[in-house]
Order: C-alpha cells, then sequence, then structure tokens
C-alpha cells in the first residue's frame, strides 16, 4: 500500500507539496494519514508538508468531542499539524447536508494553508457502494463513472484499494481507529447499501464490487467519447451558468438531455433521472414563453427559463430598488449606481453628425427639451415611457412585457428618469423624448463595473 501511495503521489507530481488530509480518525483516513507519515521522512518527500483537517459533525455530542481528540493526539503522535473545526447544531442531519458541509471545511482549509491538493480516503468498496447508489437513482452514464481519482485539487490516493486492505493494515500496525457507531445504521442509504444490498447481491456474484467497479471504468471511457463531441457543442449552448435558448433548439432531444444534466450538476444539486426529465419537459414547455415561467428547484432557487435563456434565480431576490437611492444628476459627468457606471457628456457639436447605430448600452440623445436636472433609479409604480418612433406614452410595464424584459430583471434595470417619464431603459431602449431629431446635444452610456 505504501508504494500505490508512493507512486500516486509521484503521478500527480505531489512529493514536495502542502496536502490537506480529510481526517475523520476512521479507518481509511487513520491508514492513510499513517502511511503519509511515514512517506514524508523517504528522501524525495522532504519537502512535502501534511495537514490533517477534522471536521466534527457535532451529532453525536460527547461521542464525537472524544473522536475530534483522538484524531488530534494521533496527529500530534505523527509529527503532523492538525486542524479542526465543530459543525454548528443548526447543520441538518442528512447525508447529503453533511458531505456538503464537510467540503466546505476542506476547501477552507485548503484555503487557510495555500495547500496544494486536499486527500480523502475513499477507497475501492466506496466506488462500488457510489456505482450502485447512482445505478438505483438512475443517475445516467455520467454517474456511472462513479468517485474520481481527481477533481480539481481533491485527490484519492486509496481509490485503487479494497476496504479489506484497509483493515488488515490497521491490524498490522496496530491502529486504534474511531468506530463511529452512525455507520452501522442502515436508516443512512449509504449505510443500507454496504450492509444489506452488497452481501445479497454477492450471494449472486461473489465479485459483485470488481464487477461495479469495472463499469465505472467503463462508463469512464465512454463518457470521454461522449466529451470529446459535446466539447464541440457546449461553448456554444452554454453562457457561463445560463444556457441560450436559440441554440439548445437547435440540438437533438439526447444531446438536450445530457445539457440539461450536466447544468443540474452546475447548480450542485441532488439529480436523479426523475430530476433531470422535470427539468426536461419545464424547458420543452417553456421556451417560446417571451416573458417566461419558473420552476422550484430548491427551497432557495427558481430555474426560469423564456424564449432567450435559462437560468437559475433566488426565490426571495434583494433587487436593486431596495437597495439603491435615486440619484439625481445636475450635470454631465461620471455617475456611480450600484454596480453601473453611468457617463453623460456633451456631443461636440463640432463633428459632422451621422445618424449612427446606438447599443444597447450607448446611445446619442437630444436633451434639448428635457435638461437637467434628471435621476437615475430603478423602476416604481406610474412609471411611464413614451417608446422610440411613437408619439403617444404608455406604462413602463406595458413596454416591458413588449420587449421580452423577464420579470426578475425590472426591478434591477437603471432607468434615466425626468420624474415618472422614464427616458432611457438601459440596455432595452430608449425614449421618443430624447431621441435625435436633427442633431444630438449629449452622449450617454452605462458600463457594469467589474
Amino acid at each position: 500500500m505504501i508504494n500505490r501511495i508512493v507512486e500516486f503521489l509521484k503521478e500527480y507530481n505531489l512529493q514536495d507539496k502542502t496536502i490537506i488530509v480529510g481526517f475523520s480518525g476512521g479507518f481509511d483516513s487513520m491508514c492513510l494519514l499513517d502511511i503519509l507519515s511515514q512517506i514524508k521522512d523517504l528522501p524525495d518527500f522532504f519537502d512535502m508538508d501534511i495537514v490533517a483537517a477534522h471536521f466534527n459533525h457535532n451529532w453525536r455530542g460527547e461521542e464525537s468531542l472524544k473522536e475530534q481528540e483522538v484524531c488530534r493526539i494521533f496527529a500530534a503522535s505523527r509529527g503532523i499539524e492538525f486542524y479542526t473545526k465543530t459543525a454548528p447544531p443548526t447543520l441538518r442531519k442528512t447525508e447529503n447536508d453533511a458531505r456538503i458541509a464537510r467540503y466546505e471545511f476542506f476547501e477552507e482549509a485548503y484555503e487557510e494553508y495555500d495547500a496544494d491538493a486536499v486527500f480523502t480516503a475513499h477507497n475501492k468498496d466506496d466506488n462500488a457502494e457510489t456505482v450502485l447508489y447512482r445505478i438505483i437513482k438512475g443517475t445516467g452514464i455520467i454517474g456511472l463513472r462513479g468517485i474520481s481519482e481527481k477533481r480539481k485539487y481533491f485527490y484519492r490516493p486509496l481509490l485503487k484499494t479494497y476496504r479489506s486492505e484497509i483493515l488488515d493494515y490497521c491490524l498490522k500496525h496496530n491502529l486504534m481507529p474511531n468506530e463511529d457507531s452512525s455507520n452501522n445504521n442502515t436508516a443512512y442509504q449509504r449505510n443500507f447499501l454496504r450492509l444489506s444490498v452488497i452481501p445479497s447481491l454477492e450471494k449472486v456474484n461473489p465479485e459483485v464490487k470488481d464487477a461495479l467497479n469495472i463499469l465505472a471504468e467503463n462508463a469512464t471511457s465512454d463518457n470521454l467519447i461522449i466529451e470529446e463531441y459535446l466539447s464541440t457543442i457546449r461553448p456554444r449552448v452554454l453562457d457561463i451558468d445560463k444556457i441560450k435558448v436559440d441554440e439548445y433548439k437547435k440540438l437533438s432531444k439526447p444531446i438536450k438531455k445530457r445539457i440539461v444534466y450536466e447544468y443540474i450538476q452546475l447548480l450542485g444539486l441532488d439529480y436523479d433521472s426523475k430530476k433531470v426529465n422535470e427539468v426536461f419537459d419545464f424547458i420543452e414547455a417553456n421556451i417560446d414563453k417571451r416573458n417566461g415561467s419558473t420552476l422550484s428547484l430548491t427551497s432557495s432557487s427558481w430555474l426560469y427559463t423564456d424564449n432567450k435563456i435559462i437560468e437559475t434565480i433566488p426565490h426571495k431576490k434583494q433587487v436593486l430598488s431596495d437597495k439603491l437611492t435615486p440619484l439625481t444628476i445636475k450635470k454631465e459627468g461620471v455617475y456611480k449606481f450600484g454596480s453601473n457606471v453611468f457617463t453623460i457628456k456633451k456631443y461636440d457639436e463640432g463633428k459632422l453628425f451621422i445618424f449612427p447605430d446606438s447599443t444597447a448600452k450607448f446611445a446619442y440623445v437630444d436633451l434639448s427639451d428635457t435638461g437637467f436636472p434628471l435621476t437615475l433609479r430603478t423602476r416604481k409604480d406610474g412609471d411611464i415611457i413614451t417608446p422610440f418612433g411613437m408619439k403617444g406614452s404608455m406604462k413602463l410595464k406595458k413596454y416591458m412585457n413588449g420587449k421580452g424584459v423577464s420579470k426578475h430583471r425590472r426591478d434591477d434595470i437603471p432607468l434615466l428618469c425626468n420624474d415618472k417619464e422614464v427616458l432611457w431603459v438601459t440596455g432595452v431602449g430608449l425614449s421618443d423624448k430624447i431621441s435625435v431629431k436633427i442633431r444630438p446635444s449629449h452622449v450617454i452610456e452605462v458600463e457594469v463595473e467589474e
């Protein structure tokens, strides 16, 4: 086992790096930490720094505190720095919440120590259980890949090691790991698979764990082929955390579903075939709607879909109007309004004016009739606008409907106003009241500050 981890460290060039080790004090992580404590004394590994990071879930009171102390003492006995944190009592007792909190802690440790890697002690049995769990949940070929040996800065040096080998190592080296009593509670799904389902499957195939690991390897290979194809499509469809509807609609149904699957993963949601199909069906039903619809994803977020974009939005979005005080513009200059930088300057009358194309964030205007002061603010009840090219005014709400502005975006848009008369809906459109008939008096521009 020691040689296997030495080769792992060399393969990923981690011989002289700072490594955070997720250390519960159980058999797997104690075995890993003990091996690393021996390796760091080898000539090629003198510059390797190890930090044992223990997250106390705080679920089992005194038992959890004792386990924390066992971890501290063991790390000290191996000359390894110990870093720990106790979860607040409010942490929900679910596997998913525990995993999220644990990995947030590992990321904190990674930043705290300016580390190069985080090691977790997942082993070959864990991978088999994960694949089986995902088969049952119907997560598709991506899920069948199982646990990855490396993801970002997270590494799994024991992933090619069976739990039986780890137990033998601990026995041979007289290690006394923590034995978490909750590991025997079959109310937790993973425990049920490990203690009840896999032993039953072994009656059909004694090497079912090998079979599940081979399935993961095959799924990984097949997924690389799919990924090679998708890499040419994905940049056109995904825009950071949004899906572009016009490109999405060009895809075949299987590729659409794959994009939806990846999008749900991107959001960090617990996913299965039912969730993928629910999201897919919702998108298909709403991608032609101008004003869009929402689907609840979690207690804090919605999926929003209209005929332009698919994205997630918070349930209770604090809009700019809650945070920003209207800003009076008394003269030309540069003004900061939230994350927007608004510029208004006089047009150079010495230039020959040819009606150029204004952009969503830039426009030539004529303020001869309105003049100053003007106001920068967000929308409020009673706002009206005279759309470009029209003589009569209409309610701003109706104007935004006609322009297909998403409902959840409307309270964020900075408006240039003259009392309740909106002169410019930034990024959307200009009022006819300040449109250029002969020559512009001013140039206005708005940029989002980085």
